[in-house]
């Protein structure tokens, strides 16, 4: 999917993770330019490295979103995992 400047510049002023809005538009410019005409070694090894940042940024704001998560069931009734609780009651995050 393509995306013209002002999306991309949108989608940007979504993203709240800095290192995120540093890494994303490198990485697309990398790609884009693998597609036209190739990348250098050197601009592989920078492609590698920024989207193994990416992907670890990315694992990690992901678990800390399902951290945050408490899941009812349609009556009302916490249904959150043990292990979610668990690393809740750790992190002080939860009052029961």
């Amino acid at each position: 999917m393509y995306m013209n400047e002002d999306e991309k510049k949108k989608l940007q002023s979504k993203i709240g993770d800095s290192v995120l809005k540093e890494i994303i538009p490198r990485i697309n410019e990398l790609a884009h330019k693998a597609k036209k005409e190739g990348l250098t070694e050197l601009e592989k090894v920078e492609q590698a490295e920024l989207r193994k940042k990416y992907v670890a940024r990315f694992r990690d704001n992901f678990k800390k979103q399902i951290e945050m998560m408490k899941i009812y069931d349609k009556d009302g009734k916490e249904v959150t995992s043990k292990k979610v609780r668990k690393i809740q009651k750790d992190k002080n995050l939860r009052d029961d």
